[in-house]
């Protein structure tokens, strides 16, 4: 069964396990994830439960949105995100998830925003290789040839070719961490390793789904 919860990330700690081996983990705020609608293939034309998270002031909501959350009859929320299922969704509007959703030792996959890094070179962003560092070279850390006309390239630099640029700052999925603990009492869940994103961003929750053989 497909399930998810969102959350924000707190920052990352140890524990130690009964034999005393220290596990690290990043602890994430995850207990009251609330459902603002359900969506099914005959109204919407796909399955999905549509989540909310977060507290936000009442004067930075929109009026459609203030319109959105008195339908589902729950307070204005920040952090919204759809989560797509297999079938139709078995949530109930206004209904609140917690973390004990997720047990101890379960597979999950994180979704978050990775850190933005601003603009980059093609070294540090792409992983290229330096020139030669001696006196007589003029390329040092600088990209080579990117559409010559003898190289096959049409004299022009085709779309999506690895540059300098902006890093980071998009969507990450890291699949198949483990659940190292589950804190229902502060509503923390404690992932084995780390997840995308700075510290105080929000991150998407679901369970690893096995493929189908």
């Amino acid at each position: 069964m497909a399930k998810g919860i969102l959350g924000k990330k707190l920052g990352m700690t140890q524990i130690f396990t009964p034999k005393g081996e220290v596990i690290p983990v990043t602890v994430v705020e995850a207990g009251s994830s609330v459902v603002l609608q359900n969506k099914t293939v005959e109204s919407d034309g796909y399955n999905a439960v549509q989540l909310g998270f977060g507290t936000v002031k009442d004067k930075k909501v929109t009026k459609p949105l203030k319109g959105h959350f008195a339908r589902a009859g729950v307070k204005p929320v920040k952090f919204i995100r759809e989560l797509r299922l297999p079938s139709a969704p078995e949530y109930k509007v206004g209904e609140t998830i917690g973390v004990d959703v997720f047990s101890e030792g379960e597979l999950i996959d994180v979704t978050g925003t990775a850190k933005g890094k601003g603009f980059a070179g093609g070294i540090k962003r792409h992983n290229y290789k330096r020139g030669p560092m001696a006196h007589g070279s003029k390329s040092h850390r600088e990209p080579g040839t990117i559409g010559s006309r003898m190289s096959g390239g049409g004299g022009k630099v085709f779309k999506g070719k690895k540059l300098p640029g902006r890093m980071g700052g998009h969507k990450v999925t890291v699949q198949r961490l483990i659940v190292a603990r589950v804190d229902t009492a502060r509503n923390l869940i404690l992932i084995k390793g780390a997840i995308p994103g700075p510290k105080g961003s929000y991150v998407i929750i679901r369970n690893t789904v096995k493929p189908a053989k």
